[in-house]
Order: structure tokens, then C-alpha cells, then sequence
């Protein structure tokens, strides 16, 4: 039988999402191509430490148990073949021997992998790479590498929270508000209060976090929130639109536009998805966060300056 990673869930992720490359990449940023692989080759038995992601991705493969593999990691990275040797050693040496495969591109374009790989989450600290993921119809988001990393209060839970409009659903809701202001969105959504939203980016994810959960795993468990702006009566359709998609969420916090670092600091999550910067950023100096860059927020975005992509390595 052909092997396949059908009926996992699939993650993709970059080396800098995944491990703590900042000081490498700073040298990538302002020397030569060729004194970051030598730096690379001179520290190929030096794990790097843990990044933003790292959390997230150790707790999820812990739900490969009994010989049952339910989640598949996939190193998927601008590096070059030799860093990528790195990124291995370093997942070894932090007890991640079930990632074995991996793409490194050297500087080319990876998110055209997502599709041979089926992934269902692509994590990445290259914001154009995640912008073209989002545009080929996979869950992406831009790992905000100086986020706070992830409490170790909860080892045997796997925490994502996830923002609802442009994220969860799709921006129909955000455009009327952009559009019209705060009284024409209230009014819009109690009109269509019984009316699903459109599924967003990442709704197949939460849908196959919310089959993952109905299995019984032995000593992991999986807890989502719904951590969005909105407030009632604006709630009603957020919670109609999951229930229509027979899919819960075990937390939902309707913060009326209150910022949502604080809620985000209670409920310690893995990681937590938002389209608007100032929510990323805002939560980043709590969580592990990332930055989805979908919707009408993004429509028409310049290029993403040097220091936001942070260079070509990812």
C-alpha cells in the first residue's frame, strides 16, 4: 500500500516557527548567503531552542499513541538543504523523533508543497509566504516570532484560541463594519442572526481539531476558544454558524472590543489566530500568537517590508 497522510491532521511548518533561528537569521539579514551556511554547518550539533510553535507542535504529536499516527509534522522552509539538517538534529534533540519529513527550498517559494502534503495549518515567520498560502485556500498564519511563549501549566492539553470574522468565518460581517460602522453591523447580524456565516480560512482546522477531540486519547485532550470583538446581539450568529457546522468550542469570550491580550493570558494558550495586527500584537505579548492575513483587512496590502517578513528565511 502507497503510504498517505490522509486522516491526519497536517501541519506545515517553517524552521523559524518551529525553533528559535532569530540570531541566525539576523546574520542572513546583513551578511552573505554564504556566512549563514557556514554558521549553520558550524553549529549543526547545537539544538536550537524552542520557538513559538514549539508547544503547539510537541503537544499535538503527543495524540500519536497506540501505534495510532493522528497528526503529521512537516518541516516546510525557505532554508537551504544543510540548515535544514539542523532543524532535524534540533527536533531530535528536544524529543520530536516523530518529524521526519521536510522540504527546504533555499530561498524558493515552499507554500506550493502545501497541496502534495494536504496540509490543514500552515505556520510560517514569512508573511508573504502565509498571504499566498491563505490565497491557495490552506489555514495559514504569520508566527510572530517574539511572542510570548506558551505556559507549561497544561501538558496534557492542547489550547488554540482562534478570532471569528476573516478567521473562523468568513469577513461578510467585517466588511459591513469596515463599510457602515458599529450600528450597521449590530443591526446586520441581528437581522441574520439565524443565517450561518461563510466558513473562513480556518474552519477545516477547527473541524479536524473537533475530530481529534472526539477521540479517546490517552492523556491529551483539546480545549478551543472563540476569542472575537463582537457582542451581543451580534453573539447569536456566531454561535448559529458553529452549531449549523455541528462543531463547539469549549470557551467563547464576546469582548465587545476590549483588548484581548489579558482574556488570552487566562486561558494559556498554544497559540492563538487573528487578522488584525493589533489583536496579533496585542495578544503576542501574552501568548504564542500568529497572524492571519485574510479578508478585507489585507485586500489591496502593500508588499510586506523586510522587518515584518523577516528576510527569506522562514
Amino acid at each position: 500500500m502507497p503510504v498517505t497522510l490522509q486522516d491526519q491532521l497536517v501541519v506545515a511548518i517553517s524552521s523559524r516557527a518551529l525553533f528559535d533561528f532569530e540570531e541566525e537569521n539576523r546574520l542572513f539579514e546583513h551578511s552573505d548567503p554564504a556566512t549563514y551556511l557556514q554558521l549553520q554547518r558550524d553549529r549543526l550539533d547545537v539544538a536550537a531552542a524552542p520557538g513559538v510553535a514549539f508547544s503547539l507542535v510537541q503537544k499535538l504529536l503527543a495524540f500519536n499513541t497506540g501505534g495510532q499516527q493522528r497528526v503529521e509534522v512537516v518541516l516546510l522552509s525557505r532554508n537551504d538543504p544543510v540548515s535544514g539538517m539542523r532543524v532535524f538534529r534540533s527536533a531530535k534533540a528536544h524529543g520530536l523523533h516523530s518529524i521526519q519529513r521536510g522540504v527546504f527550498t533555499q530561498g524558493r517559494d515552499p507554500f506550493g508543497y502545501l497541496r502534495p502534503l494536504g496540509a490543514q495549518l500552515f505556520l510560517s515567520a514569512n508573511a508573504q509566504d502565509v498571504t499566498r498560502a491563505l490565497q491557495l485556500g490552506y489555514p495559514a498564519a504569520h508566527v510572530f516570532t517574539d511572542s510570548m511563549r506558551a505556559s507549561s501549566n497544561h501538558p496534557q492539553e492542547v489550547r488554540i484560541a482562534f478570532d471569528g470574522d476573516a478567521v473562523l468565518f468568513s469577513d461578510e460581517a467585517e466588511r459591513i463594519f469596515q463599510s457602515q460602522g458599529l450600528e450597521a453591523f449590530q443591526r446586520h447580524e441581528l437581522e441574520k442572526a439565524a443565517q450561518p456565516l461563510p466558513e473562513g480560512p480556518f474552519k477545516p482546522l477547527l473541524a479536524t481539531l473537533y475530530r481529534l477531540q472526539q477521540m479517546e486519547v490517552p492523556d491529551m485532550r483539546i480545549r478551543t476558544a472563540l476569542v472575537t470583538a463582537r457582542s451581543a446581539p451580534a453573539h447569536e450568529r456566531a454561535l448559529n454558524t458553529l452549531m449549523d457546522w455541528k462543531i463547539a468550542v469549549d470557551e467563547a469570550m464576546f469582548l465587545g472590543g476590549l483588548p484581548k491580550g489579558a482574556f488570552l493570558r487566562e486561558f494559556e494558550p498554544d497559540f492563538f489566530f487573528d487578522d488584525q495586527t493589533g489583536h496579533v500584537r496585542n495578544a503576542a505579548s501574552h501568548v504564542p500568537a500568529g497572524h492571519v492575513r485574510s479578508g478585507i483587512a489585507h485586500e489591496g496590502m502593500p508588499p510586506v517590508p523586510l522587518d515584518e517578513s523577516s528576510g527569506k528565511k522562514p
